[in-house]
């Protein structure tokens, strides 16, 4: 009724339409941005995130609800904005974990990209699961499986998990079902062309996502994805799916402060000369002991070294 107020979840953002999930009633609703909203500080191209807990005003009977207000956030993903230097995309709120599905080719994630993804995620508090996917097309032997089991190697040795998927043979999806349903609201991210639709069809087939192939002209994902939605999952949890990204800029963060989010870097720390060392070219650093003697792999550091040096500029490493 016109006047009257509920709190809900924003389940589907398509830029100008939101869809409200009502906290008490659990029916759904689609609603518009109150025109008197203000959102102090918020330099977001999307100032409602799927995930993101608002407060909606009921109108005119025939009207649409308006969100006159959004909730504290708890975390976020959030990266540079495409078109505008020094806006922000919002690309989810309030997430238990992240799932950033990679390919090793057709097409290759590279390091720079997961990386980018992975500082952001621990800059804003979101866990973070590394989900290798395609494994189907990566013959033992083949300088595709070798590149697999680098990256794999890599990210399990500074803590993150990992899991090994085949969207169409079915490998791993047991043990992504189990991972996704003891995580609660979780975000589905990754560039372009990895699979992420495939995989959601088979986790879900009744949901029947659009999906789209690589180009092989390029080896570059076509987008099947155009906003981002949250689906309930029936083995349980929340599952939100983007449109795939195609490149990650970092924003909201201070230059000085980058090696906090590598945490295998900052972990060693206090065992640095400096308290403020950037393992760079400070002497007693044990940061560049450690990559010196393996503990800390030494293709991690050097995309800290890459991000560091591209910060002013925020180059997209693809």
């Amino acid at each position: 009724m016109e006047g009257q107020f509920f709190t809900g979840m924003v389940m589907r953002s398509t830029g100008s339409w939101y869809d409200v999930r009502d906290d008490v009633s659990g029916s759904t609703h689609a609603c518009r941005a109150g025109g008197r909203l203000r959102l102090k500080g918020d330099r977001s191209t999307n100032p409602f995130a799927v995930g993101d807990i608002v407060v909606c005003e009921c109108a005119a009977e025939g009207e649409p609800p308006l969100i006159v207000e959004r909730k504290e956030r708890r975390n976020a993903i959030v990266r540079k904005s495409v078109n505008l230097s020094k806006a922000t995309h919002v690309v989810a709120a309030n997430l238990d974990r992240a799932f950033l599905v990679v390919t090793a080719a057709f097409p290759e994630t590279s390091e720079g990209f997961i990386d980018r993804f992975l500082v952001t995620a621990e800059a804003y508090g979101v866990p973070t699961t590394l989900v290798f996917n395609k494994c189907d097309l990566y013959p033992e032997g083949s300088a595709a499986a070798e590149r697999l089991d680098d990256l794999e190697a890599i990210y399990r040795q500074v803590g993150y998990p990992t899991l090994r998927i085949s969207a169409h043979t079915g490998e791993g999806i047991a043990e992504l079902k189990q991972a996704l349903s003891e995580a609660g609201i979780t975000l589905f991210s990754g560039h372009s062309g990895v699979g992420k639709s495939t995989l959601i069809n088979r986790l879900m087939p009744d949901l029947d996502l659009k999906t789209g192939e690589v180009s092989e002209a390029h080896n570059k994902g076509k987008h099947t994805t155009t906003f981002a939605e949250m689906f309930a999952m029936p083995f349980g949890g929340y599952l939100i799916d983007t449109p795939g990204i195609k490149g990650f800029g970092l924003v909201e963060l201070e230059r000085e402060k980058l090696h906090h989010y590598f945490p295998e870097m900052f972990a060693r720390l206090p065992e640095c000369k400096f308290h403020n060392c950037l393992h760079r070219a400070e002497p007693q650093c044990a940061v560049r002991a450690a990559v010196e003697a393996g503990i800390i792999p030494e293709e991690r550091y050097i995309n800290y070294l890459g991000l560091y040096e591209g910060f002013e500029t925020n180059e997209q490493y693809r």
